[in-house]
């Protein structure tokens, strides 16, 4: 069994995708329908830069979804491989959910584009500049960095400080779990990680603080969006980040999202769950993010990113 998996953010570099769209007319066809939907010139921001123009969460998000597409479109129109006959689920991390949806046919990409875009939006408005961070706590499973966001928490506490958020976000694979929430929070936490069983913790360099109850003023405006946003059936089941457990009815589909934006990431159950139900080969479109992450998960797993034309070329031949 197969699964296509998409990036999320902190997949962006300035370059990207240029090398595809300068190879392929169905690669510059999806990047000209975002840029049309969004009414922007992402691919040129994509391509060129600036980079601290393209790290803003509003531009990202597009911009890795609109990249991932374009490799996943280049094969399917141009190598003529059907997603439905290859593929038994689709996931994504984060913003990847979107992207997966998408590919999956749930959700049009021009949908998709501006659904990203307001979603960015929504995130920055959601915690002022400055106020939220968040961390990524290495060689400690989820328990474990649980206990260090609660940790930084009390810390903030016992030192005379209001009560703060910060709470485990993302729990990527077995070693590597992110936290979100106050900065002076989740500054502590750092501070306090090693002490408390971490290998390492590091400030993410990220302008807000994603998947903690933070996020609860975007979850509401996505809920808005959402409701009326047309997405169908998906073609193969995709496996939600909220619960990881595959979804296919679009109003369950509609509810994860929402619960998403301030939810907890959980990738690492996701592939474990996957590869419980039969899947044996993941493959990464976009980036080259997820796919170590699964080795980590599941080492027997067969996990390839395609970002390339030779990448793309050899996946149409295995497929």
């Amino acid at each position: 069994m197969r699964a296509f998996i998409f990036p999320g953010q902190g997949s962006q570099a300035v370059g990207m995708g240029r090398a595809l769209a300068d190879a392929s007319t169905t690669a510059r066809d999806v990047f000209g329908e975002v840029d049309e939907a969004l009414g922007q010139g992402l691919l040129r921001l994509m391509s060129d830069g600036p980079a601290d123009e393209l790290q803003l969460t509003e531009n990202a998000q597009p911009a890795i979804m609109a990249n991932a597409l374009a490799t996943l479109r280049v094969l399917e129109r141009d190598a003529g491989i059907r997603l439905a006959d290859k593929v038994d689920y689709v996931a994504g991390h984060s913003l990847g959910e979107y992207s997966a949806l998408c590919a999956a046919q749930a959700l049009e990409l021009s949908t998709t584009a501006r659904l990203l875009k307001l979603r960015g939006q929504a995130m920055q408005r959601a915690v002022a500049v400055g106020e939220g961070a968040m961390a990524a706590i290495l060689g400690a499973d989820i328990e474990r960095a649980g206990a260090i966001a609660r940790a930084g928490v009390d810390a903030v506490k016992q030192e005379g400080g209001p009560e703060l958020v910060c709470a485990v976000a993302n729990d990527n694979d077995p070693g590597q779990v992110v936290i979100s929430g106050h900065r002076a929070a989740v500054e502590r936490a750092v501070s306090l990680a090693k002490e408390l069983g971490a290998k390492r913790a590091i400030i993410l360099p990220v302008s807000a603080s994603f998947h903690c109850s933070l996020m609860e003023p975007a979850a509401r405006e996505m809920e808005g969006a959402l409701a009326d946003a047309d997405l169908r059936g998906p073609l193969v089941p995709v496996y939600v980040n909220i619960d990881a457990a595959p979804v296919a009815d679009p109003g369950l589909l509609r509810d994860a999202l929402v619960r998403q934006v301030t939810g907890l990431v959980r990738w690492r159950e996701s592939v474990e769950r996957m590869v419980e139900a039969g899947v044996t080969d993941f493959i990464e479109f976009g980036g080259k993010v997820l796919s170590p992450m699964v080795k980590r998960i599941a080492p027997d797993a067969n996990a390839v990113s395609v970002i390339s034309m030779d990448d793309l070329d050899a996946l149409a031949k295995a497929l």
